[in-house]
């Protein structure tokens, strides 16, 4: 089987683990710590807050920045759900707008004309690890004086350049930039997330929500010479990552730029493979973007069926995924009233499939998948071209 994705775990991470096991402190400690200094410096961002998922850390996001009951947060349907429901969490509403049909990201145009009284903040998503277009945004947020958030939870090591130069997502563009690492992501720590931001106020926030309003982290009480009483100053969450899990992510971060370039390897080598598939469109990469590659997507002819073709690649050993979900069709925001045209988004879900992309791929790997897919999307058309003859 060819999986649809496969992290790269080896002995390092396993001694790193290890090692934060047999030092006694397993929860948020000194491997946390160590982990959000080594993030931040790595994306240029003064502050980094690691927390237990990237979910979480979207949470966090709006509710430091004041997102509450009766604000609406724009955002895109396209995206995983844990994006809208962050905002449902605060009691706020999601307002959905369309995606671009070649990025699949946020479309800044409508952003623009979605903004009302009532909207407090844009939630933009670099969906699939591709940079959306941050210089449009950040003129919208700051022409309404709203926050601009970073749904970044796939764009770990992608690059956006900005002003003629070239930056890691992360660095603060927007207030704040929301990481995820799932095992999906490039790099992973199992479950866990991390905020950037180059506010002290906001950092110092996330820090106390994320460990139950605490005012003294246990770290501190722990190593004091003195006896301390904490108190509780706000109504907190347990979103806390643990040392074992930063320990894990350490290791991976040094091995982030060598994930990246084998995975853009990957893609150029794909757009080589599937240049000459009729009918098969490949993904955009906007030249101020470097994406990390952490999806590939390919978007189908409307006329084959988007399922059939990947129970065709199943049944020959590749996985895929269907195109990125859309929130407003899902059971949990049907009662959601729909202000803005989302057929863009629909179209994505419902025509796009995710083909494997992982560094450790080989080329035997996307041979295979490259003509697997070309068989059956020939194979469609053979059937499609007789009924229209019968």
């Amino acid at each position: 089987m060819i999986p649809i994705a496969m992290p790269v775990l080896e002995q390092a991470e396993a001694d790193a683990a290890q090692q934060a096991v047999l030092s006694g402190w397993v929860s948020q400690g000194p491997q946390v710590a160590a982990f959000e200094r080594e993030f931040a410096a790595l994306v240029r961002a003064p502050y980094a807050c690691a927390v237990s998922n990237c979910t979480t850390a979207l949470h966090l996001a709006l509710l430091a920045v004041g997102v509450g009951h009766g604000d609406e947060v724009i955002t895109a349907s396209h995206s995983f759900i844990a994006t809208a429901n962050s905002i449902r969490y605060c009691g706020a509403t999601p307002v959905f707008v369309d995606v671009d049909s070649k990025t699949y990201n946020i479309d800044s145009e409508r952003v623009a004309e979605a903004v009302t009284s009532r909207t407090r903040a844009i939630l933009a998503i670099h969906q699939m690890g591709m940079p959306c277009d941050l210089p449009a945004l950040m003129a919208i947020a700051a022409r309404h004086n709203i926050v601009l958030i970073e749904d970044a939870a796939c764009a770990v090591g992608s690059q956006i350049r900005i002003n003629g130069q070239w930056d890691l997502i992360g660095k603060p563009h927007g207030q704040i930039a929301c990481f995820s690492f799932h095992p999906r992501k490039v790099i992973t720590t199992g479950e866990g997330g991390m905020l950037t931001t180059s506010s002290p106020e906001l950092d110092r926030t996330f820090r106390l929500t994320r460990q139950h309003g605490m005012s003294v982290p246990d770290t501190v009480r722990h190593g004091s010479p003195e006896v301390i009483f904490e108190n509780y100053l706000a109504v907190g969450f347990n979103y806390r990552m643990t040392d074992v899990q930063a320990a894990v992510g350490r290791k991976q971060l040094e091995r982030l730029t060598d994930l990246v370039s084998r995975r853009r390897s990957v893609a150029a080598a794909y757009a080589e493979l599937l240049a000459d598939v009729e009918d098969l469109d490949l993904p955009l990469e906007p030249e101020w973007a470097r994406s990390n590659w952490q999806s590939y997507c390919v978007r189908l002819p409307e006329r084959v069926d988007q399922k059939q073709v990947m129970q065709s690649l199943l049944d020959q050993a590749i996985a895929t995924r269907r195109g990125i979900m859309c929130s407003h069709r899902e059971p949990a925001y049907a009662n959601e009233r729909q202000r803005h045209d989302l057929r863009q988004s629909e179209i994505a879900q419902d025509h796009s499939i995710l083909l494997p992309i992982y560094a450790q791929m080989t080329e035997a790997d996307l041979v295979q998948i490259a003509d697997a897919l070309r068989q059956e999307l020939s194979r469609t058309k053979s059937i499609s071209a007789k009924l229209t003859f019968a």
